[in-house]
């Protein structure tokens, strides 16, 4: 990984049942330093995830794949390029 390169908090949410997904969540938005990002797969868009993520002015993107699986990325620091981190598994 680079110096220039974001370092990444991961959780894959896939297979969690409500709400353990959302408290993870929170507990990995807390510890993000600027310069890391939370990523998150999960089977559906976390949209209560994505309100608290705005409303803290995180910068966040969501995108799902061809698969249905869910992308999430989230990022303290406005600076971070999240298009460029997402990991299509094609």
């Amino acid at each position: 990984m680079s110096e220039n390169t974001p370092s990444k908090v991961f959780l894959d949410a896939r297979n969690l049942e409500h709400p353990k997904p959302l408290e993870q969540a929170i507990v990995a938005l807390r510890e993000l330093g600027d310069h890391s990002y939370f990523y998150m797969l999960h089977r559906k868009n976390p949209i209560p995830l994505l309100s608290l993520a705005e409303g803290q002015n995180f910068k966040l993107l969501s995108y799902k794949e061809s698969e249905g699986i869910w992308h999430i990325l989230i990022s303290k620091n406005r600076e971070i390029n999240l298009n460029n981190l997402i990991e299509k598994s094609i």
